[in-house]
């Protein structure tokens, strides 16, 4: 409780019929309001009682990435004064502390967004003296004297969850705290959501994470506190058996290895037809349990209520498709908690995946894990090869290298691969991507998807052909990783998803790499075909927005030379609700069943008439091997804007201008605001936020010697830049400051002013400016403010030197 003797009693104002006080002398900053009153209220309240029930000063994302030019920086992390927590793994409420001179309530709407981005139901503000609650449940503001008690909290929010005591008692347990099992809070909410969920007896659960956001760990958290809990589907206090479902083998196979480790020897995958009942995790492809025309299926060698949960990974890839034979696995298994994952279903009524698991419980966006600073942003790199510009038609009478005649037609960008296999076009992409990472980084990550399989080896040969100098020392620089690899492709993926090798440095593939394929290093993402669903566009970009500072990974470049990249970002549906793909079937490697690896949605050319018919089966395109050279018609840079809602043409130049004419009205403006030293660090501050860099800026306009603020003047408003030597210049001049101080005190100044104009404004920093060379020369900071009278003066006299500078 706030103890009403520690407050001063000279000036008294009401919030909400509450009295509050405020002292009449120099308020308390925030750091000491927190320190001097909030903590000590929370103590009171049995806060710190628990070593996981109060987190101080927490940071809970990791800080937009902007990207600038070459250069990425990371803007202001999100930080709660305090959360408050029943247990390590569940947090209940934020506190948001204001200083004195503010009033109680001031901070309830910062409160009240972290609140709502943590999944709390209670946030507070407090200046010290006074408390305001905001309760979720109930949609109440309250007044209050005193925090409410830890027991108190937790029995208002499992009250709302329904949770009995028992079920209370359950998701409490903790989660599995192994190095790297660290869950970031949108994960922490989805493990609570789920297993609360699952706790009062909902049956199908949905989860919708963005690739590249850890929902395998999310997974395995679920199922080991549900299993340390000991809830099972009869309620007989035994640990739950558990399957893990998904229609690709590497889905399978690493969440078992990794993931899953902790559990040991309790783990199993199911395969060569047989089912063992004697363990407590499953991994299965649906594949090697459902059933088909020659077999029944190996699930229904189970009982029906053998399994507690069922986990099905990817779950919108035709998993509870009406004539999907996969559904009849989880409707065999109806009685088990089913819990759907996904990064991109779209909430829609006529969805089978909406229509089986219902609305998703809890979503985490690609654009959210962007914002937070979890994901890499991108930029699109749109190239245009000249036949897409202007369209390709065959010669009159043009035959194919097989020697079929190619029908008379104009050919765009969605004939490419699916009906017309072009060489120079693929040797025109391969060579301007060589170019790209000639001029970048040659071993920088790269993906590169292609229509089918028989493409992505033309685009392979073609690389490996224009990196000769490369391939004859490392043979394994451009590989392809399809189905038709098999083991060897495997391989090359592995080494590749290695942050430790430098080879393979690119992959050609279809589509086997366009889901669950963890490349932490990926930085490059190129498109050379049509992808017309935007599930499958979003998982192919999934694969570059993982972040690794430690490789200096923070973004991704996606090289788009179809289109597809630009108009699926323009989609209204991008990142809003996420997509539905249509149905498919895929067999254990994740290929298509039907066809030969066609594209998902191959491009439609309207007025192509069909090929003449043959007596004898013929290849299903038309092979165009040599003709006119192609080049490439356009090249345009795109960047995500400052709010990461859409991509536009960005230049450094464009971006500073902008900027600098949001944060000030004029030059008059943003020159007072410079020649403040704390104001001068708050605009830096804005600047960095924004992903720009002085020193780029300078570099850009071939201005080193320039003052910051002239640059950002001269580009916000075309005012001419003068040299900081000109304003130092100019400085010396004003001999009436100089002359009221004395000689070895004038000679300081004009020290500080030498430093200035050969090293920036950055240097105006009190007292480290005296602790370096030429300056410490003078003494120590104290010796040298007894040449001003003492420190005050001394800073007055230093910042009367800047105002100067920057008249």
């Amino acid at each position: 409780m706030l103890d009403a003797a520690l407050l001063p009693a000279t000036m008294t104002y009401q919030y909400n019929g509450v009295t509050d006080h405020k002292a009449n002398h120099m308020s308390l900053n925030e750091a000491d309001t927190c320190r001097e009153h909030v903590t000590p209220a929370l103590d009171a309240a049995g806060w710190r009682k628990s070593p996981h029930a109060l987190k101080e000063q927490h940071n809970f994302t990791d800080g937009r990435i902007h990207v600038t030019g070459n250069r990425a920086v990371r803007g202001t992390r999100k930080k709660a004064d305090y959360v408050l927590q029943h247990t390590r793994d569940i947090p209940i409420a934020v506190v948001e502390a204001k200083d004195e001179s503010h009033t109680p309530g001031a901070g309830l709407q910062q409160a009240k967004d972290y609140a709502e981005i943590l999944g709390l139901k209670f946030a507070y503000s407090t200046n010290g003296h006074g408390i305001v609650e905001f309760d979720y449940i109930t949609g109440a503001e309250t007044a209050l004297t005193a925090f409410p008690t830890p027991d108190a909290l937790w029995a208002r929010l499992t009250g709302n969850l329904g949770l009995n005591i028992a079920q209370s008692q359950r998701l409490a347990t903790p989660s599995y705290t192994g190095g790297g099992y660290e869950l970031r809070y949108y994960q922490q909410i989805a493990v609570n959501r789920v297993i609360s969920a699952i706790l009062s007896g909902d049956r199908r659960v949905l989860l919708t994470m963005a690739t590249g956001t850890g929902k395998t760990k999310v997974a395995f958290q679920i199922c080991w506190r549900l299993s340390k809990a000991k809830w099972n589907r009869a309620g007989d206090g035994q640990a739950p058996r558990i399957l893990y479902l998904s229609d690709r083998t590497m889905l399978v196979d690493d969440p078992m290895a990794k993931d899953f480790r902790p559990f040991g020897d309790g783990r199993l995958r199911i395969e060569n037809g047989e089912a063992n009942l004697a363990r407590q995790v499953y991994f299965s492809t649906y594949q090697a349990v459902a059933e088909d025309q020659s077999r029944e299926g190996l699930f229904r060698q189970f009982p029906r209520d053998f399994f507690d949960l069922i986990v099905v990974d990817e779950c919108h890839r035709g998993s509870a498709g009406e004539t999907s034979p996969w559904k009849d696995i989880l409707l065999y298994f109806g009685s088990a908690a089913q819990l759907g994952m996904t990064a991109t279903p779209r909430r829609d009524v006529n969805a089978d995946t909406y229509d089986y698991f219902g609305i998703p419980i809890y979503t985490y966006s690609l654009r959210q894990g962007i914002d937070d600073g979890f994901l890499a942003p991108y930029r699109v790199l749109r190239v245009v090869p000249t036949v897409d510009a202007t369209g390709w038609r065959p010669t009159i009478g043009q035959m194919d290298a097989n020697g079929r005649l190619i029908p008379d037609h104009e050919y765009g960008t969605p004939d490419f691969g699916p009906t017309i296999s072009h060489l120079p076009r693929t040797e025109a992409i391969a060579r301007h991507l060589s170019d790209f990472l000639t001029k970048t980084d040659r071993f920088a990550k790269t993906m590169v998807f292609c229509v089918d399989q028989e493409e992505a080896e033309t685009m392979r040969t073609a690389l490996v052909n224009l990196n000769k100098d490369i391939t004859s020392v490392s043979p394994d620089y451009v590989c392809r990783v399809t189905a038709d690899e098999g083991g060897i492709g495997k391989g090359h993926l592995s080494r590749f998803q290695d942050v430790e090798t430098q080879t393979p440095t690119i992959l050609t593939t279809s589509q086997l790499l366009s889901t669950g394929v963890d490349a932490p290093t990926c930085r490059n993402i190129v498109i050379a075909r049509m992808v017309n669903s935007m599930v499958e566009f979003k998982q192919i970009i999934g694969r570059g927005t993982r972040v690794r500072e430690d490789c200096d990974k923070l973004y991704f470049t996606i090289l788009d030379y179809t289109g597809s990249a630009t108009s699926n970002f323009a989609d209204p549906d991008f990142d809003g609700d996420p997509a539905v793909s249509d149905e498919e079937q895929m067999d254990d490697e994740g290929v298509i069943v039907e066809g030969v690896d066609p594209p998902e949605k191959p491009g439609v050319t309207v007025g192509v008439p069909p090929p003449p018919p043959y007596d004898t089966p013929q290849p299903r395109k038309f092979y165009v091997k040599d003709g006119e050279t192609v080049g490439i018609a356009t090249e345009l840079q795109l960047d995500l804007d400052k709010d990461g809602r859409r991509l536009a043409v960005t230049s450094i130049t464009d971006l500073t201008a902008r900027t600098v004419r949001e944060m000030a009205a004029s030059d008059a403006e943003l020159r007072r605001r410079w020649a403040d030293k704390s104001q001068r660090d708050a605009v830096l501050a804005e600047l960095n936020e924004a992903g720009l860099d002085l020193d780029a800026l300078a570099a850009e306009f071939h201005q080193p010697d320039a003052d910051p603020l002239d640059l950002l003047c001269h580009v916000a408003w075309s005012i001419p830049v003068r040299t900081r030597g000109q304003r130092a210049a100019a400085a010396r001049a004003h001999a009436e400051f100089f002359q009221r101080y004395s000689p070895r005190a004038r000679e300081v100044l004009q020290s500080i002013l030498k430093t200035y104009e050969e090293h920036g404004p950055r240097e105006f920093v009190l007292p480290d400016i005296f602790r370096i060379p030429p300056l410490s020369e003078y003494g120590n900071p104290s010796e040298i403010a007894t040449l001003f009278g003492g420190p005050k003066q001394l800073k007055e006299a230093v910042d009367q030197l800047q105002a100067i500078i920057y008249e």
